[in-house]
């Protein structure tokens, strides 16, 4: 799909909070926004960042050079020579859709299908993502601290670490996810990943693009936004250690990994995939 214009002089970096590079992290958001760039054919660099100096107070976030007063000239923007940061992966992807770099994927969707976008983001963002982060806090709380402080080192690691625990778990209380017993939160996380595999399957089934081309959760020909969202989620979860049982519930539905190894093969050629 191509973009609206050149991201040639963009120089865009996304910010993932770790090290490494050409390789998947555990954050479904940054998982996310990097699918939806490589959807759009933008190029990007990636480097650490930090949530303490990113606009939103989070990760991830961008730098890129700032086309927010820049005029349309031969149906392109130029871009200035001042760079931008921008946070929230889809505050992120929709300000870029505005400044003409990304294609905007909800053009060409009904008002039921655009429905059905934001359904699909809103169950995973705001239900799938409380469930698992209580599993990968609660349940496996040490695992998740190393990995997620890995340039914190001991012993600041233990105290920063009790603090940030002591925060997820009060807003997971407030939220509500804290409220359930660990079969009730296992049974909802189930049911999501259950659910959205059914309808992967039908929408396999009814692709034109064969055995080896990516499929999308609504049945289309191209992706929309629901589809950069899914993608983060089934690979943050199958990759992260923090969160076994989820990555159970993933295995217990092959079309799953079917539909992201599609995805990665596609559009992520560069990165280190998964073991299965």
């Amino acid at each position: 799909m191509a973009t609206q214009e050149t991201d040639a002089n963009l120089d865009i970096t996304v910010f993932r909070g770790f090290k490494e590079t050409g390789k998947y992290i555990w954050s479904p958001f940054v998982i996310k926004l990097e699918a939806r760039l490589r959807f759009g054919g933008v190029r990007y660099k990636t480097d650490v960042g930090s949530p303490r100096v990113g606009p939103k107070g989070k990760i991830p976030y961008i730098e890129c050079r700032d086309l927010s007063a820049s005029p349309l000239q031969g149906g392109k923007r130029n871009s200035s020579e001042q760079k931008v940061q921008l946070g929230d992966s889809t505050l992120i992807a929709k300000t870029l859709t505005e400044w003409g770099v990304l294609p905007d994927l909800s053009a060409g969707l009904d008002p039921s299908k655009k429905l059905q976008d934001l359904a699909v983001k809103a169950l995973l963002e705001e239900k799938l993502y409380f469930f698992e982060n209580w599993e990968h806090w609660i349940q496996h709380y040490y695992d998740k601290r190393d990995t997620i402080l890995w340039s914190v080192p001991y012993p600041m690691r233990i105290i920063v670490g009790f603090l940030l625990y002591r925060s997820i778990a009060a807003t997971l209380h407030g939220q509500g996810t804290g409220r359930f017993t660990a079969k009730e939160i296992e049974e909802f996380r189930h049911e999501i990943w259950e659910t959205i595999g059914a309808q992967l399957v039908t929408s396999r089934s009814s692709s034109k693009g064969g055995d080896k081309e990516p499929f999308w959760i609504l049945g289309g020909e191209q992706p929309t936004e629901a589809d950069a969202c899914l993608f983060g989620f089934i690979v943050a979860a199958w990759i992260s250690t923090a969160g076994p049982k989820s990555r159970q519930d993933i295995k217990e539905f092959p079309v799953l990994l079917d539909y992201a190894g599609r995805i990665h093969e596609r559009y992520f050629p560069d990165y280190e995939k998964w073991a299965e």
